[in-house]
């Protein structure tokens, strides 16, 4: 059953049915019954509804994306309600690049190429707007075809002057533990270099199927991309072309100011892989000869997580 608020104007959509569901709010299909088009509703659960922070957070995602016009992002549409009690989007006939890399494993080179440069180009627009996405990963990017996309959810996005915004769950604090920037688990709020982090995180799994980082659970995954290096694409697929290798190696540097300063830098690589010149970089991927030291860097690391979290928390609870 879908309920909202007295007030606001949900009442002019015919829910369809319900096609996906977070941990905070549920997705339907549904028809504007005045226009008649295509909607999608984020309408949260009755237990988070009333929190003043998921309320201003999805405020604010509904500002960011009235302020985006792109066809490579997602549209944020219908009259303004100043309830806040759901989020209204065009709805998008495609699937999930997550959906796409469980069926396939992993994609073409050219294909995923393509790709990645159609999100760096929608990443470029909205970096343009003052806005930074900070939970790009699969899950959040729609596959149109061959090689079209749109980015949707814009839960944890931020802009620039505005006022940061946490919520009780470490996740949506920081982002995806698959996708998040060494500056990001490090507690920062996270700039454009970051989304092009996760870039170079989804080019990297959709060329080997895998990510850059493994762990028994999401705190050794983040605390890893600290400490170690990802193994290079090559060695889990040799006919990776060398070229793409550079270019994950450089999106993927630890040090966002060893990284592409801009994803336009990176789609311009991507364009011109033969221009391509073999840079020499502090962190190459899969360096070899820093084992005994990453190890203890990592134990050290790993000390200092529960002091992180515990601070994480405590910021939270004081702010809410």
């Amino acid at each position: 059953m879908v309920s909202a608020e007295s007030g606001s104007r949900i009442d002019q959509y015919q829910i369809e049915e319900l096609v996906a569901k977070s941990a905070t709010s549920s997705i339907y299909r549904a028809i504007d019954v005045n226009s008649g088009r295509r909607a999608a509703l984020k309408i949260p659960h009755p237990e988070v509804a009333g929190d003043p922070l998921f309320y201003n957070r999805l405020c604010r995602e509904r500002d960011i994306g009235k302020q985006l016009d792109h066809p490579s992002v997602v549209k944020v549409i219908g009259d303004d309600d100043p309830s806040c009690a759901y989020l209204a989007t065009e709805w998008v006939d495609g699937q999930l690049l997550r959906s796409v890399l469980n069926e396939q494993g992993k994609l073409p080179h050219d294909r995923a190429v393509r790709l990645t440069i159609a999100i760096c180009d929608a990443l470029e627009y909205i970096h343009s707007e003052g806005v930074v996405h900070r939970d790009l990963k699969p899950e959040n990017i729609m596959v149109l075809g061959q090689s079209r996309i749109k980015l949707i959810d814009f839960g944890i996005a931020s802009q620039v002057g505005a006022r940061r915004l946490t919520f009780g769950k470490l996740s949506q604090v920081m982002g995806s533990p698959d996708y998040i920037s060494p500056e990001q688990v490090k507690g920062k709020r996270g700039d454009e270099r970051s989304d092009t982090y996760a870039v170079g995180v989804i080019l990297y799994e959709m060329l080997t199927g895998n990510t850059p980082f493994q762990g028994n659970n999401p705190l050794a995954i983040m605390n890893s991309r600290l400490v170690n290096s990802p193994l290079p694409p090559r060695e889990i697929d040799p006919a990776i072309p060398d070229v793409l290798e550079k270019i994950i190696s450089r999106a993927l540097q630890r040090d966002p100011q060893q990284r592409y300063a801009s994803v336009r830098q990176l789609s311009w690589d991507l364009r011109h892989q033969d221009q391509v010149r073999s840079i020499a970089r502090p962190e190459p991927l899969g360096s070899k000869g820093h084992g005994k030291a990453n190890s203890l860097l990592l134990y050290g690391t790993l000390a200092l997580i529960p002091m992180i979290i515990f601070s994480l928390l405590l910021y939270v609870a004081r702010h809410s």
